[in-house]
């Protein structure tokens, strides 16, 4: 046994297969620091898979609820915004949070999801929680979620996309309402949302620097949901221009220059008054653009609105992910609400091809036996 007490707690150093190991016992105690050493030198001594089953078990045997909370400091520690999972696993918790790991079996996974259902909970969430719950059991949990799919019941069926698209009539409503408001900030950035199509948090925590007004005209994203958001770049139409531009003239009367590191949307209450941080919500402002617009309709929808658009322009998936910051085609699908009228016009159009078609075919047929029966005369 070879221990030392360095600080307050006692240490431990050995070599084991040529190499020295060191560290801490956690304890003041000599007696249950060398016991300490003793189990450190004998994980060691273990096969890998010894020591990967020993660690499944030891999960296995923590309550839901120790589970959570040691994947939570972690969690936390690695994404910058945690609410989502604490969210999650607080309903976990409150329903499972006394059972252990290896109790949890895909009937209680069925059955959590059946009482999440009966609280009004949606399919998204509740599937979401389900991910959370399964990563909790670590080994035990992959075998459950492949018995889950194979009886295709690892998620439940999600309803249509809540989302709608505005039309141009509502979103020029909305527009004018929102010019006659005394935030400064809600014009703007409404008029930013429906032409570069940014989440919420990406709209509010925008900084003058990442606007280029003069050069490139162009938009840069920070920090995103995903990591494809993350950093695109967005071209600036016309109108965004116009609308950035007067805003610039505003900001730099209020707050003297539009420092690189302020926020293009200052918080402050009815007037913007800190450029240093950003403004916290568009809520209020929005409810009232959307009650005097006489619109139905979520902030989310303006997103909704231009990946539709664009779909409805021809542009490309590639295009619209670049733009919108999607991962995937099957996201993309959720976002385009292609409207029943360029429904009608693609299907339309392919009804007068096919006329043209069947118009072009029986001219030609009748060309044909004109062209015959002229032959035919001339032969006799």
């Amino acid at each position: 046994m070879c221990v030392f007490k360095n600080g307050t707690f006692y240490h431990y150093e050995f070599i084991l297969d040529g190499r020295r190991h060191r560290g801490s016992t956690g304890t003041a105690n000599r007696d249950d620091a060398g016991r300490e050493e003793s189990r450190e030198r004998e994980r060691l001594e273990k096969s890998y898979s010894q020591v990967i089953e020993e660690e499944s078990r030891k999960q296995r045997r923590k309550t839901l609820q120790q589970a959570a909370d040691e994947f939570l400091v972690e969690y936390k520690a690695k994404h910058e915004s945690p609410t989502f999972a604490v969210y999650a696993l607080g309903h976990v918790t409150d329903h499972l949070g006394k059972k252990l790991v290896v109790e949890i079996t895909p009937t209680v996974v069925k059955r959590y999801q059946t009482d999440r259902l009966a609280e009004k909970a949606g399919p998204k969430t509740i599937n979401d929680e389900v991910l959370l719950l399964l990563r909790l059991c670590g080994d035990q949990g992959d075998l459950i979620r492949a018995k889950l799919r194979r009886e295709k019941a690892m998620k439940l069926a999600l309803p249509p996309s809540p989302g709608r698209a505005y039309t141009a009539d509502e979103k020029a409503r909305m527009l004018a309402e929102a010019s006659k408001l005394r935030s400064k900030n809600m014009y703007p950035a409404l008029v930013v949302d429906l032409n570069c199509g940014l989440r919420d948090k990406e709209l509010r925590e925008l900084r003058w620097r990442q606007i280029d007004l003069v050069h490139k005209k162009q938009l840069t994203v920070g920090k995103s949901k995903t990591d494809a958001g993350t950093g695109r770049v967005i071209p600036l139409n016309d109108t965004v221009m116009i609308a950035l531009e007067a805003h610039a003239a505003w900001y730099i009367r209020r707050f003297g220059e539009c420092k690189p590191e302020w926020y293009v949307f200052p918080a402050g209450k009815g007037q913007p008054n800190d450029p240093t941080k950003p403004v916290t919500t568009l809520r209020t402002a929005w409810t009232k653009v959307r009650d005097k617009a006489k619109v139905v309709g979520r902030w989310h929808d303006n997103r909704h609105t231009l990946v539709t658009e664009l779909s409805e322009s021809g542009a490309g998936d590639e295009v619209i992910m670049s733009i919108a910051g999607h991962v995937s085609r099957a996201m993309l699908s959720r976002y385009s609400h292609v409207r029943m009228e360029a429904k009608r016009r693609a299907l339309d159009e392919i009804a007068a091809r096919q006329r043209a078609a069947d118009e072009k075919r029986i001219e030609e047929a009748a060309q044909q036996q004109a062209a015959a029966l002229s032959g035919s005369v001339a032969v006799q």
